[in-house]
């Protein structure tokens, strides 16, 4: 998951050390998405892709690696993923191409130009409405490009259940109730494929599990440090004793959830995927 691209006055206060953390987990379903992305329509020109909601870039950085010429460009709302983003991916590429990153809110953006390839990587389930920009992408696109994503699908696992369970108990809920399920903007895999297929796209969909054995002995909430924790620890800044008791409390949760092993944590987790080819 990448940083939220909401608005900027609900805009979670993002960590890009925390989410690197597990950095090569978190790639591994752009990497499933990226190798069923066809070819793209450049007829010996280079490629123009957009990353939305690209956060510190290293996955932005995968594109380049596909296509190699290409003129990429990351967008995300939050400036701390965009700063480590520029200090480490800016510029010119190894095969030629150009790497750049501008400040955007996925929830209102469109394309200023045509793209090749849009593609967003673990972002969208932070933006209300998201479907409905699916059409302006769609007609962003020149004609044979492709629209991909991919979201999280876990929103009912214990993880996220017990975190909205707690922010919304009677000693949270007031400072706290909803922001446990404020990404829950996902839609059903089906939904996804109907909508995209009307807009006359060929459309490939589906769904995977992975089973992610994690090491360390705080594991869960050591990840959704990274992303689902975001908008609560946002919300709980500047009050340590209070963050320090609501991380204690969801600590035990999750190790009641998720028994550790001897060989780490086991961590199921789903991913939603969507591939949208314009018709030539």
């Amino acid at each position: 998951m990448h940083s939220a691209p909401t608005s900027a006055s609900a805009a979670p206060i993002w960590d890009p050390q925390q989410y690197l953390r597990h950095a090569g987990l978190r790639a591994r379903p752009f990497l499933d998405l990226l190798a069923r992305i066809p070819h793209l329509p450049t007829e010996g020109r280079p490629a123009r892709i957009a990353d939305l909601g690209c956060g510190p870039g290293n996955v932005t950085a995968l594109l380049a690696d596909r296509w190699p010429d290409a003129h990429i460009t990351g967008f995300d709302l939050s400036a701390d993923m965009l700063e480590r983003a520029e200090k480490d991916y800016a510029g010119t590429t190894a095969g030629g191409g150009w790497l750049d990153f501008r400040p955007a809110d996925a929830a209102h953006w469109s394309p200023d130009e045509p793209y090749d390839l849009i593609v967003s990587n673990a972002a969208l389930q932070w933006v209300p409405g998201h479907p409905e920009s699916f059409a302006p992408w769609v007609e962003g696109l020149t004609p044979g490009g492709t629209l991909a994503f991919q979201v999280p699908g876990n929103f009912t696992s214990p993880s996220h259940a017990l975190l909205g369970e707690l922010c919304d108990a009677p000693q949270w809920r007031e400072r706290l109730a909803g922001q446990g399920r404020r990404f829950v903007h996902v839609l059903d895999p089906a939904d996804y494929l109907r909508r995209l297929a009307d807009l006359g796209c060929a459309t490939d969909v589906w769904e995977t599990v992975y089973s992610q054995l994690l090491p360390g002995e705080d594991p869960i909430l050591d990840w959704v440090k990274g992303t689902a924790l975001r908008p609560v620890l946002t919300a709980l800044e500047g009050d340590p004793q209070a963050t320090d008791a609501f991380l204690a409390a969801y600590r035990d949760l999750l190790h009641a959830a998720y028994p550790p092993g001897p060989h780490g944590t086991v961590f199921p987790f789903r991913r939603i995927f969507a591939v949208a080819t314009k018709r030539l």
